[in-house]
């Protein structure tokens, strides 16, 4: 019998960490042969992922370039893909989530009418700019995907509202968990020296990230500020700030959080070592979609560095808390968590809404069932 020939595209570190799995099942796959193409629309952060996970791509568009514009990425990928898929000819291809590489990736499909799976489908915060581009390019890709692999129910639900038969959705998990099993270790040792000697048991370590498009500007100044407040007021407190590769947030955060000495500003961590830090912190702040997912897995509160999000789900299963943009509001939601032991075990002890570690098997299944 023919195998399936499956064509998968992405081009930035969650993408990867979120399809590495399923690329590393399909691999191994008697009845599927696994085409890989990456965009390298983020260059050094994608490839700390295809290391760890030993992906090594069929294609490599490589369009990075210092300073480029949503649209230069469109268009790179764009006409790079049209000739990866005049030449691969897939029975399907499989995009991930809400980039830029992800919407062009299925338009690109569409032109040469080859078959769309969308994995991560059904995600919707209902403002078209927040998160920016994210949410347009998420439901862009529902209206040219054929397959959509929903999360949740609550993702299954979105894309019906919208008018996407449910025969045609699957409802899976989310991969993240998948890859995220695959890589926590509690004898984990950092190669970065600094974080080998924190001590987690004795400080209440606060793991941030912070790199929104829609947060740069005035919301970032009130996020580093909050931040900069609950540092010099808790002794007990060590915040461990990855600092996103962007000159502009690297800026900010010398500027605000650069003197503090309990804070830790570092270089972005690869994913082994930035998801058993997560393992070890007592609290998670971000603005990151990701992170959101993950870390209910580990037990460990989050609170939502912007105004709304596309998981409704982890908000009403207690595991995530929108805390906003404003100073004194993410103050308050952090020193809670800090002081108020039950409040925290509440949001700590909360099921995860994003599946078993599993969503690999099932998205597998349903391809070729189709």
């Amino acid at each position: 019998m023919k195998r399936l020939k499956v064509l998968t595209i992405f081009g930035t570190r969650p993408e990867a960490i979120k399809m590495a799995p399923l690329i590393k099942k399909m691999e191994k796959h008697k009845d599927i042969e696994s085409i890989v193409c990456v965009t390298a629309q983020h260059r050094e952060m994608l490839d700390m992922v295809l290391k760890i996970f030993d992906i090594t791509p069929n294609h490599d568009l490589n369009i990075m370039k210092h300073g480029q514009s949503i649209s230069d990425i469109t268009v790179a990928v764009l006409k790079g893909l049209e000739e990866v898929l005049i030449k691969e000819k897939p029975d399907i291809v499989l995009v991930h989530g809400d980039t830029s590489t992800t919407f062009v990736g299925a338009l690109a499909a569409f032109y040469q009418k080859i078959k769309v799976g969308h994995v991560e489908a059904g995600l919707r915060s209902g403002n078209i700019y927040s998160p920016y581009p994210e949410e347009m390019n998420r439901s862009l890709t529902s209206k040219l995907a054929n397959i959509h692999f929903a999360p949740t129910k609550e993702n299954y639900n979105n894309l019906v509202k919208e008018g996407i038969e449910g025969k045609d959705i699957y409802i899976t998990g989310n991969t993240v968990i998948d890859a995220l099993l695959q890589v926590i270790n509690d004898d984990y040792a950092f190669q970065n020296d600094l974080l080998n000697h924190i001590d987690f048991n004795a400080k209440k370590v606060i793991v941030m990230t912070c790199h929104r498009r829609e947060n740069w500007g005035v919301p970032m100044s009130n996020i580093f500020n909050g931040v900069a407040e609950v540092a010099n007021t808790n002794k007990d407190v060590e915040v461990i700030f990855p600092v996103h590769l962007n000159p502009q947030i690297g800026k900010l955060a010398d500027e605000i959080l650069g003197n503090i000495s309990s804070v830790h500003l570092i270089e972005p961590l690869e994913y082994e070592a930035f998801a058993n830090l997560l393992n070890r912190a007592y609290l998670i702040i971000t603005d990151s979609g990701g992170i959101q997912e993950e870390a209910p897995s580990l037990g460990k509160p989050i609170l939502v560095l912007r105004t709304e999000t596309e998981r409704p789900e982890a908000v009403a299963a207690g595991t995530v808390k929108v805390v906003g943009v404003e100073k004194q509001s993410i103050v308050n939601e952090i020193e809670n968590l800090l002081t108020n032991k039950d409040a925290y075990n509440t949001m700590a002890t909360a099921t995860n809404p994003y599946g078993d570690g599993r969503a690999c098997d099932r998205i597998i299944e349903a391809l070729l069932d189709r």
